[in-house]
């Protein structure tokens, strides 16, 4: 009996233990703060060659023949200089690619001149530019000329430098 009661005793104290013992959640181990995401840039794996006049993001890459749309010409002239005729290539080339868009080629003439001989003056200019364009493969269908004569200048002094900047044609995409 003195076994079986110390064997109780034995028992009930690690009961009484047991049941007094405080349940205790591990404590989380102290975190390190996080470093601030580090901004990566992204990597470019298409890069954009601005010699590909295909390709519709050249028409607004400084660097690519496209993103010049204007064409300028002599006074009292509406033939294409030579100098301009690689833009214009260039923009024969995106519209062959590229059946969907639709340009106007907005012809003007600086001040001198009467009214009437501005406004044909600006029609042969954009008719010199689309025929050229035509030559290089741009369709008809999607090209429109619309003359503004002396009407819309970019620069209003009398003089030659300004006459020369409103001797021009401009390339107007209206679809892309």
């Amino acid at each position: 009996m003195n076994t079986a009661l110390r064997l109780i005793a034995i028992v009930t104290l690690a009961a009484l233990m047991a049941a007094c013992a405080r349940q205790t959640t591990p404590e989380p181990e102290p975190t390190t703060p996080e470093p601030p995401p580090v901004e990566r840039q992204p990597v470019e794996t298409d890069r954009l060659d601005p010699r590909d006049f295909t390709d519709v993001r050249n028409l607004d890459n400084p660097d690519s023949l496209l993103s010049q749309r204007v064409i300028y010409f002599e006074f009292d002239r509406s033939n294409v200089r030579a100098q301009f005729r690689p833009i214009i290539e260039a923009h024969a080339q995106y519209m062959r690619a590229n059946p969907s868009a639709r340009v106007i080629l907005e012809g003007h003439a600086d001040e001198r001149g009467s009214r009437e001989y501005n406004l044909g003056l600006g029609e042969r200019r954009g008719n010199a530019v689309s025929e050229a364009v035509e030559a290089n493969g741009g369709a008809e269908r999607q090209i429109e000329v619309v003359s503004y004569g002396e009407e819309r200048p970019v620069c209003r002094d009398s003089n030659e430098d300004c006459w020369q900047r409103n001797r021009r044609v401009e390339i107007v995409y209206t679809a892309r």
